[in-house]
């Protein structure tokens, strides 16, 4: 996929499908095809965003690596049973 210039923006369990050993990503509706690897678009799930997605480091842009931001997230949550920045406090 990054190979071909996309970036899927929006990884989150939601969008894997699993069958018979196989993942699959699903839902491109936030995906864009971006040869030029350098978006500015917010977009996507806020708990699978990365940093310089909203806090404009870089002045906001960013590149295929937020999908391998997501992923890591995706792991952190598949191995601990939550979401790694959940408090249990009430603000």
């Amino acid at each position: 996929m990054h190979s071909k210039g996309i970036i899927h923006r929006d990884i989150k369990p939601e969008n894997i499908l699993y069958s018979l050993g196989t993942c699959k990503l699903a839902d491109f509706g936030w995906s864009v095809h971006t040869p030029s690897d350098r978006r500015k678009t917010l977009c996507g799930t806020l708990d699978y965003l990365p940093p310089e997605m909203l806090t404009g480091i870089h002045d906001n842009y960013y590149d295929k690596r937020i999908d391998i931001w997501s992923i890591g997230i995706l792991t952190f949550e598949f191995c601990a049973g939550k979401a790694p920045f959940e408090s249990d406090r009430d603000i």
